[in-house]
């Protein structure tokens, strides 16, 4: 991605919490044929059965049971049972008329230890997941790690230690081996800035360690991995096979049009966004980036030759998490202004090299986590990337919203709040593609609600609402509007308000 535009103004589009009625109204013409409708999950928020099949202990599984990490004392232990009740989660896919359903492959329950042959119980769970998938003619999309890394990799060194992007290439090998009849799309890795600075930077997602430069050698380590992953992969999967990879990249927008918050911007830019963006799609990191961090780490000894070209190795899909925007100044510009970090740092920040910058609450309506409700983000992030890698197609690979979710007498749950930030956000994906963008899909976070990290189980992103005493699934009513989405090939055009002038 470039550096950070002068000045980004805020988009005011900001959907209410009342949800549009479709029944009149024709679906917005946008979306192109074939475009995945799907929903996402990550296996140590869902799965559960954290001791059967073979699986070993994730980070996770230490990180949740260690006394004040997460929420409640919450854990994935049983999360939503996933394991066991796959089945019936396909059915309820198949139900909402799903294309697609993107989860993630438990690293632990295929290599226990993170080394060594493939556990075959484990694989046999994933090929009965894909296969009931398939004939429900569903398409699976495979992520390698959603962050549950072996503990005796970590016990090892984790992501700091460049070996664990060796480790991470066999096991995608193996995997893939195992799986590749059955699935033809896989995301190597899902979100690595948040495994790498809010794993080894800030602490507040395991493995809880905080060191700025150990985070700036995990994020290194990881695009590795990355790499190593995508040439093991197309080593065994067919040719029309797809790779790709999910990042959460930053909307970051400058507070003011002052040169400091504009300097503040780009440097969050860099350690957010162009530490993954600059090698993985251009070979190189930013020199900027550089330049602020060799304080932290000694970035000669850490690059070895040969590094940034199997970084670089070309991939098929960028896939794209999005669900707030990010707003930033300095010290001096933001006196008397709130100050919000919607990751939840704590004492130590998940910034190296740019500590000292501000981060400012955006305006408009919040979700359940505080963080603000933009679309319009999502619009300019995928135009963004699309004007800096014309050829190359875009999936929204997570995008939804938690919300304090009430259950009625007759056990349903009316979630009108979703269903208007979801429409918002799908509006923004059909003004993304009406500009020009190549987005091939989009795909709901989440399907179910689950162990929210270290939230534990207080806050509810799922489309289907779960009953954590009966693990009882009950679609929420922004289930069936997204239902209704799929079936007719697009959000329905929201009706202008005569009260403003900013909608589309």
């Amino acid at each position: 991605m470039p550096p950070v535009p002068p000045h980004t103004p805020p988009h005011t589009r900001t959907p209410a919490t009342t949800a549009p009625t479709p029944e009149t109204t024709p679906a917005r013409p946008a979306f192109p044929p074939g475009f995945a409708w799907g929903a996402a999950t990550a296996a140590y928020q869902v799965e559960g059965a954290v001791t059967e099949g073979g699986r070993g202990p994730s980070i996770w599984d230490t990180f949740s049971h260690t006394p004040g990490r997460v929420a409640g004392g919450d854990t994935g232990d049983t999360a939503v049972d996933h394991y066991h009740r796959f089945r019936e989660d396909v059915r309820l896919m198949a139900d909402l008329g799903l294309t697609s359903y993107r989860f993630s492959i438990s690293w632990p329950r295929i290599q226990p230890t993170g080394r060594g042959p493939a556990t075959e119980r484990g694989l046999d769970f994933y090929r009965a997941l894909t296969d009931e998938l398939l004939s429900h003619g569903i398409t699976p999309l495979a992520t390698l790690y959603h962050w549950d890394l072996p503990q005796e990799l970590e016990d090892r060194g984790g992501w700091p230690a460049r070996d664990t992007a060796g480790r991470f290439a066999d096991y995608a090998a193996l995997t893939a081996e195992a799986l590749g009849d059955r699935v033809t799309s896989w995301t190597t890795l899902n979100e690595p800035w948040c495994s790498a600075f809010l794993g080894y930077g800030s602490g507040v997602h395991a493995p809880g360690r905080t060191d700025p430069g150990e985070a700036l050698s995990a994020a290194h380590h990881l695009n590795l991995a990355h790499g190593l992953a995508t040439g093991a992969l197309r080593a065994v999967l067919p040719p029309a096979a797809r790779v790709l990879i999910s990042l959460n990249l930053h909307q970051i927008r400058p507070f003011s049009a002052d040169p400091a918050d504009l300097a503040a911007a780009r440097r969050i830019d860099a350690v957010g966004n162009r530490i993954f963006t600059g090698p993985i799609l251009g070979g190189e990191y930013p020199e900027s980036l550089l330049a602020d961090t060799a304080h932290l780490v000694d970035w000669d000894t850490l690059l070895h030759p040969g590094d940034l070209a199997q970084i670089s190795r070309p991939i098929d899909l960028l896939g794209v998490n999005y669900y707030t925007p990010t707003v930033v100044s300095t010290p001096g510009n933001a006196d008397g202004v709130a100050r919000h970090d919607g990751h939840g740092a704590g004492a130590h920040s998940p910034w190296p090299g740019a500590e000292d910058v501000v981060f400012l609450p955006a305006p408009g309506e919040r979700t359940a986590m505080d963080w603000p409700i933009d679309p319009g983000g999502l619009t300019d992030l995928l135009l963004r990337l699309h004007r800096a890698h014309p050829g190359l197609p875009l999936l929204v690979t997570e995008n939804g919203a938690a919300f304090d979710d009430v259950v009625g007498p007759d056990g349903f749950v009316d979630d009108p709040a979703r269903i208007a930030y979801l429409h918002g956000h799908l509006e923004a994906v059909a003004d993304a593609i009406a500009a020009g963008a190549d987005v091939r899909g989009y795909y709901l976070w989440s399907l179910l609600d689950n162990f929210e990290w270290a939230y534990g189980y207080g806050k509810r992103f799922g489309a289907v609402h779960v009953d954590y005493a009966t693990l009882a699934r009950t679609p929420k009513a922004s289930a069936r509007w997204y239902a209704e989405v799929i079936r007719r090939g697009g959000p329905v055009r929201q009706a202008p308000d005569p009260d403003r002038d900013d909608c589309p």
